[in-house]
């Protein structure tokens, strides 16, 4: 009888308010009111869909059932509204290829948030990184977890620089940086990119500061065809270069020597410009008494000349000294 009674986990039992297709082994759970991830998940899911939900906080284990791992391959939990990932909230899904995390809130990832994934080929974190988590996601990232990532989706992010320390670390082939707040790609970027010659890049939609700092940038986007929108990448800065192409522009405008020449031949001329302010002063002071003579003389002279005009115009004005002139 106690064992009639007694609560039994049945490996088909559907999470309420989801879908189950046990022959395509998928559970769909949309727009429902979990506040966590289902502990109830039927062991042959392999794709599960959770979204519409407001799962604030990612919990470690939060796939454990009984200490037991799923064999899920790809996990889908977009606008969630999730703000915070704690350390080894993924555990148990070792054979996880596929994570989309896009859409959230997210303002606190830990650096063992995506630990226990060896497997793992894509993470999408579209449009859910606030810039408050941003170094935090550089941590997370440079895991040696996530070693064969193939596609890693950070669009929407207002990032300002790529959060991977180093390329040669993971196994990318696609790298997604649309519609951030880059404004420049370092050298050191660039090398890893020169090196790791597979990768494809997306980076289209942002404001690229074309200046020198750009060259190096500007060179690979030249000579290598693995940025695959490089035509749609455009100048922000200066005011004179918006909206033109950064493969459009020419070397000299992006060469720093140039740069430097042009700044250093400004500061000759102003350089230049004061000494002979200087020297024109000097020669000033040293012929100070000679230029006060010259000016009293000038002085007088005007005097004397006032002074005729004054008594010519006295005989015109008076007949009578008009007369006696006569």
């Amino acid at each position: 009888m106690c064992l009639l009674f007694s609560p039994v986990r049945m490996d088909d039992a559907c999470p309420s308010s989801c879908i189950c297709t046990r022959g395509l082994r998928t559970v769909t759970c949309r727009d429902g009111d979990y506040t966590e991830v289902p502990r109830d998940m039927p062991k042959w899911t392999s794709t599960l869909t959770l979204t519409g939900s407001n799962i604030s906080t990612l919990q470690r284990d939060a796939f454990m059932t009984n200490g037991t791992e799923l064999e899920m391959t790809t996990l889908s939990l977009s606008y969630n509204g999730i703000q915070a990932i704690e350390p080894y909230a993924f555990l148990g899904l070792s054979r996880l290829h596929s994570l989309d995390l896009s859409h959230n809130q997210l303002e606190f990832i830990s650096s063992r948030a995506f630990h226990g994934l060896p497997d793992l080929r894509s993470l999408n974190l579209n449009y859910s990184v606030s810039p408050a988590a941003t170094a935090q996601l550089s941590d997370a990232l440079n895991t040696q977890s996530l070693r064969n990532l193939h596609r890693l989706e950070l669009a929407g992010n207002k990032l300002t620089s790529i959060p991977l320390e180093r390329l040669d670390v993971f196994n990318l082939h696609e790298l997604v940086l649309i519609n951030n707040s880059i404004e420049i790609i370092g050298e050191e970027n660039v090398t890893s990119l020169y090196q790791q010659r597979r990768i494809r890049v997306y980076l289209s939609l942002n404001p690229f500061r074309c200046s020198c700092e750009l060259e190096a940038f500007y060179y690979w986007l030249k000579n290598s065809s693995q940025c695959l929108d490089a035509g749609r990448l455009l100048c922000s800065e200066p005011e004179a270069k918006r909206g033109i192409p950064v493969e459009k522009l020419r070397g000299e405008e992006v060469d720093c020597m140039n740069e430097n020449l042009e700044a250093v031949s400004y500061v000759f001329l102003g350089i230049v410009l004061a000494l002979i302010g200087v020297v024109f002063l000097m020669v000033l002071y040293l012929n100070r008494g000679g230029i006060k003579r010259w000016l009293n003389n000038i002085r007088e002279a005007c005097r004397d000349q006032m002074e005729v005009y004054h008594y010519r115009y006295e005989q015109d004005s008076d007949p009578r000294l008009a007369n006696v002139a006569v």
